[in-house]
């Protein structure tokens, strides 16, 4: 893997969680480009073990581990797992989560007609599932603070480690329709904040990475027609970005690097990176 520049990770052992997913996944092969040992870990094993086969085809350290973020036995025993093989982790990156259509409106806004609930095809606010805001927020947020307590007494124990949360822009604006998402993204950023407060004192930092808009699989069917144009949606983001385009797993990876590496950030604790192109900048006039 080609990296925008060189930190030192050897004898490192980092832990990615969601490793699996299109972002993550080039985040723990930065990792391992540079020297650290990564535990891939998905709730889909078979996932987690491709990117781990990639990881090894180019000379790097890694293995996949099957764990659910949400259930707190299922990650003691990745705990026990990795400590097996690696020893205890100095890199935390919580990387899963994910939105769910329970937890979305059909439309940007609320109109008068929409009132009297006629139209079958219209989800409104008030038809959200509260299963479903409650499934996106338990991923997002409660996804962060289990790991977090499961991984973090080992890393506070051996010092100099880090913690690295993944947010998002929705956490800053959020976008019409995804309530849940957006409020859920909001804690991460918040959280990230109390961690970085809470764990000054044994030697973690905590920052996060707030993504701006980046295909996916997850937004994939939201951004892309069938036939691969833009849709309407897509062109109301680019529209808003001043650089004009979606961003590349690549942006991020820069930004992973400099907040992972004492080194180069030892002295940056409790901060949000937005990576969006400059759209939080953006007015819109």
């Amino acid at each position: 893997m080609k990296l925008p520049f060189k930190i030192d990770l050897s004898n490192k052992v980092a832990l990615v969680t969601g490793g699996g997913g299109v972002l993550c996944s080039e985040f723990a092969k930065a990792l391992a480009a540079s020297g650290a040992k990564v535990a891939v870990c998905d709730l889909r094993v078979e996932a987690a073990e491709k990117v781990v086969d990639e990881i090894k085809a180019d000379g790097g350290i890694a293995m996949a581990v099957a764990a659910n973020v949400l259930d707190k036995a299922s990650l003691e025993a990745a705990r026990e797992q990795i400590l097996k093989e690696f020893g205890t982790v100095d890199i935390l990156l919580n990387g899963a989560g994910g939105n769910n259509p329970k937890g979305t409106t059909t439309k940007e806004y609320l109109d008068p007609e929409d009132l009297d609930g006629t139209a079958e095809d219209i989800k409104t606010f008030f038809d959200l599932d509260p299963a479903g805001i409650e499934f996106v927020f338990n991923l997002n947020f409660l996804g962060t603070l289990l790991p977090t307590q499961v991984f973090a007494k080992d890393m506070a124990k051996k010092g100099d480690a880090v913690i690295l949360n993944v947010s998002s822009m929705n956490a800053f604006r959020p976008l019409t329709k995804i309530p849940a998402y957006s409020g859920a993204k909001a804690a991460v950023s918040n959280f990230t904040q109390w961690l970085a407060v809470h764990f000054a004192k044994v030697g973690i930092r905590v920052n996060a990475i707030a993504p701006g808009f980046f295909l996916t699989n997850q937004n994939h069917a939201l951004l892309l027609n069938p036939d691969g144009t833009y849709t309407a949606r897509s062109q109301k983001i680019l529209n808003h970005t001043p650089m004009n385009r979606f961003g590349e797993t690549d942006d991020l990876i820069g930004t992973l690097l400099w907040l992972v590496d004492n080194n180069a950030s030892g002295f940056v604790n409790g901060v949000v990176v937005p990576v969006d192109g400059g759209f939080a900048a953006y007015s819109g006039v």
